[in-house]
């Protein structure tokens, strides 16, 4: 904490100077003690008495003091920051916030002030104000390391990627970090896609001085490295991280490493098959569950599990928990999404008619296109796109929501989504490619001369945008029987806090997706892009036609290669989408009806869904 400044005041008395000289010296009982012996005390005795009584951890009686020093000095804004931060830490939350609001509104120019308030936010789950406040903080100082690590933790919990990026900018140079900031950071990479970066924060991490905390770390550390190597498909490497583990040592109360290792064990037991030793875990993970978060990350994982066991019923109780439990983290998020159902899809609702599209201005195509894979999640996008990817003349860039940035930028600079779209000039669209370039750049520097492929599936709601940078590009929409659509997005827990709020029931599911396919098919009338059918069921019973059909629609003369997909998908490591063990064991039934199951609980979903069921062509 600062230590504030000083004004011009008469010579200490003794007893203020051997304070002094007690505080240097860290001597911080002795302060203390000589402190209780001043009766009329200078705002140099209040500071460092309450700075001791803090380091001490007697904040209770340290709140009390620094409460004096600003009622003392209420123009010091180090005094109120020093306020702020003790009262975050006994929870008096109220206090802290008034007393970093006015360390700012004294010192505005601060980033250390802006990252404490940042703190509080996030101790209070208002990751919004959090991120916010860090990203004003990372504003006022670039440099300043743990502003970005909190800043990007706010927004990995808000489901904002771009703000992420925008926050590890040069993470490969920060410096070590402590252990429990390595963990988290290193969470935070792996969900990213960037798994050698995550394994190398935790390899640089400084773990803690004394050896029973070390050795805790160094169990969690085993833990999250095993859960890397699993979502790599190096199952070799994370079973041999688990078996460094003394399992049998772990303390009944350690429970951030006992639910870290359960975790880990759960997901390489489930990758291997044995799904019955995987439900035990999340099981247990559930029973000892204290917070919404650790209850619906367990219930996602059990009611995986059961389902995976034939054991419907049971994955349904588990799956309602789990959703349950997630809309509870998602009140401090986002709640407007939660009680607004529009908010889940509202790129549905922005149409561009026959009328409007006349009114385009005409520009010229780029000399190449990307191709884009979209579709409803959970249709097989991840599954086309890893065999598009096994050919040498393309590339993918796993799930990238690049397009909706430009769409971002192009509000940002006050041109209006869609409607923006008919008067942009060549100048204006050529830099959006750029920006686009420039962001697949970061992602896929070595494309080359490759075609990029990108699969985002909710591009669907994105095609005025697409087609107005790219008006040649093939596009690949991906189908799947709409009940066994919804039924794996329901059973999934998704980062979006607004797709993660569309799929917490059924009937809301099914809504949003009857208004995502009429918006698609809306658009598909007045653009009447490039596009090829993809459909899931038809690929499963007749693969080797439907890889004719796509190297046909995509120039690919051989295509032998796109059969092999299984195979590169096993060997190019982290996969980020959920379907990251199916495409690593090729063409299968099993995903095909398994609605069937759960046929009572879509009782009331079948209405909903009917027409679009009719236009797509599935029974029920």
């Amino acid at each position: 904490m600062a230590s504030g400044t000083s004004q011009q005041r008469a010579a200490p008395d003794p007893v203020s100077t051997r304070i002094a000289a007690a505080f240097h010296a860290g001597d911080m009982e002795q302060v203390v003690a000589l402190a209780a012996t001043i009766h009329a005390r200078n705002d140099g005795v209040l500071l460092m008495h309450g700075l001791a009584l803090h380091a001490l951890r007697r904040n209770g009686e340290a709140v009390a003091m620094l409460r004096q020093l600003v009622q003392s000095r209420p123009g010091v804004p180090e005094y109120w920051n020093n306020l702020g931060v003790v009262a975050r830490e006994v929870a008096d939350f109220g206090e802290a916030e008034h007393a970093c609001r006015r360390a700012i509104e004294l010192a505005p120019h601060d980033a250390q002030f802006r990252y404490n308030l940042g703190l509080l936010y996030a101790q209070q789950q208002r990751w919004p104000e959090a991120r916010d406040s860090q990203f004003e903080a990372v504003r006022l100082a670039p440099g300043f390391v743990d502003a970005r690590l909190q800043g990007a933790l706010a927004c990995h919990t808000c489901g904002d990627v771009p703000g992420e990026g925008e926050m590890l900018q040069g993470v490969a140079q920060w410096p070590p970090q402590l252990a429990e900031q390595a963990l988290m950071l290193a969470d935070i990479l792996t969900e990213r896609g960037e798994a050698d970066m995550a394994l190398s924060v935790l390899e640089k991490a400084a773990l803690p001085p004394d050896a029973e905390g070390a050795a805790r770390m160094a169990q969690r550390f085993a833990a999250q490295r095993s859960r890397l190597f699993e979502r790599s498909n190096r199952l070799a490497e994370a079973q041999a991280e688990l078996a460094k583990i003394a399992l049998d040592a772990l303390p009944d109360t350690d429970s951030d490493v006992a639910n870290e290792i359960m975790r880990a064990q759960a997901q390489l037991l489930a990758h291997q098959g044995d799904h019955a030793g995987a439900a035990g875990l999340w099981q247990a993970m559930l029973d000892r569950a204290q917070t919404p978060q650790a209850r619906a990350g367990a219930a996602f994982g059990l009611a995986a599990a059961l389902d995976k066991l034939r054991r419907p019923g049971e994955a349904l109780v588990a799956i309602r928990l789990a959703h349950a439990a997630q809309l509870e983290t998602l009140r401090h998020i986002a709640p407007r999404v939660i009680e607004d159902e529009s908010r889940s899809l509202p790129m549905a609702t922005q149409r561009v008619t026959h009328r409007e599209h006349d009114a385009w201005s005409t520009l010229p195509p780029p000399a190449q296109s990307p191709v884009f894979i979209v579709g409803f999640p959970r249709s097989g996008t991840t599954l086309l796109e890893q065999m598009i990817d096994a050919h040498p003349e393309f590339r993918s860039m796993d799930e990238r929501a690049f397009v909706y940035e430009l769409i971002e930028r192009m509000e940002n600079a006050g041109q209006p989504y869609p409607a923006g779209l008919a008067n942009l000039t060549f100048e204006e669209t050529r830099m959006l490619r750029q920006v686009y370039a420039g962001l697949v750049d970061q992602v896929v520097p070595d494309l080359g001369t490759r075609r990029l492929v990108d699969k985002n599936p909710l591009n669907m709601l994105a095609l005025p945008m697409i087609l107005r940078l790219y008006p040649e590009a093939r596009i690949i929409l991906c189908l799947r029987h709409p009940c066994d659509v919804i039924l794996s997005c329901y059973m999934l827990p998704f980062r979006s806090p607004p797709f993660a709020a569309l799929c917490s029931s059924l009937p809301r599911l099914a809504r949003g997706y009857v208004a995502a396919f009429e918006q698609w098919f809306a658009h598909a009338e007045v653009f009447a892009p490039r596009v090829l059918e993809w459909r899931y069921e038809s690929v499963v019973e007749r693969f080797d036609e439907h890889v004719l059909r796509l190297g046909h629609f995509l120039g690919i003369a051989d295509t032998e290669p796109l059969k092999r997909y299984a195979e590169h998908a096993r060997n190019k490591g982290y996969i980020s989408t959920p379907s990251y063990t199916q495409v690593t064991q090729g063409i299968s039934r099993r995903s095909v009806d398994r609605w069937h199951a759960y046929r009572e609980a879509f009782e009331a979903v079948l209405p909903i869904l009917k027409p679009m069921l009719e236009r797509l062509g599935y029974e029920v």
